[in-house]
């Protein structure tokens, strides 16, 4: 009888072990189709914004990494149901996790090469810094916030991003001991370009930001440096992003 009631419990256990991991599986396939779902919506918003772009699409890769990146991996769990709908969502600490159409409008915008470095200024949950490490050899990003700093160290390492450099700091110094860049790209808002991330970029180099103010209006602008260091900037779509923050 205690052979019995013993087999009858190592069965309901594993049973339940693979109930559990057959709702896991089922889960991340409902993802896996919601990721593809959404990088339809994004191609169809970016053919409707082709007179703001100058271009009817994207590059390719940049999609690719929008189907790859776990985007509900990267929220809070009270937001994951939401996960890839076109739209920002709250991560916490007045912070915001940017809409995916213009994740893939900023990284489509540095024209990233495998063989580049990348610094992103505002690492929030971390998600545009995985987006990055798809398209990059090499990506450092700096987040203000220490607490939200670390959650997305954890949430790169946890989706095997573990490679993507965070740091805790200003961002507006930018890294200047890991400079020059190939490509920058701020997630916040700021008044003006800020110089010392101008001088850490490459020439040849990309820098992608929205300028303005909170709650007026901000576009989002290129940046780009020639060979011989000369700037030049294109304000590229309107956009509203939270602010910049630091002792600048």
């Amino acid at each position: 009888m205690k052979r019995i009631k013993h087999l009858i419990f190592w069965l309901v256990v594993i049973g339940l072990i693979l109930l559990l991991f057959s709702s896991h599986v089922i889960a991340e396939d409902d993802f896996r189709q919601q990721r593809h779902a959404l990088v339809g919506i994004i191609k169809t918003q970016v053919m409707a914004t082709r007179d703001y772009l100058k271009q009817e699409s994207l590059d390719e890769r940049v999609f690719d990494a929008l189907r790859k990146v776990p985007r509900h991996e990267f929220v809070p769990e009270s937001q994951r149901p939401y996960a890839y709908g076109n739209w920002p969502l709250s991560i916490g600490y007045g912070q915001t996790i940017s809409q995916p159409y213009i994740v893939a409008v900023m990284t489509d915008l540095l024209k990233l090469k495998k063989t580049d470095r990348v610094l992103e200024v505002g690492t929030g949950s971390g998600y545009q810094a995985a987006i990055l490490a798809e398209l990059a050899d090499s990506v450092y990003t700096i987040e203000i916030v220490e607490e939200l700093g670390r959650q997305a160290a954890e949430n790169l390492k946890r989706t095997g991003y573990g490679a993507v450099h965070t740091r805790i700091g200003d961002g507006y110094y930018g890294w200047e001991k890991e400079a020059p860049f190939d490509g920058i790209v701020v997630t916040a808002v700021a008044s003006h370009i800020p110089p010392p991330l101008l001088k850490q970029l490459k020439p040849g180099g990309r820098m992608v930001l929205p300028v303005g103010a909170q709650f007026m209006t901000q576009y989002l602008v290129l940046v780009t440096k020639d060979v011989d260091g000369k700037i030049t900037t294109r304000q590229i779509l309107p956009v509203s992003f939270v602010p910049l923050t630091g002792k600048h």
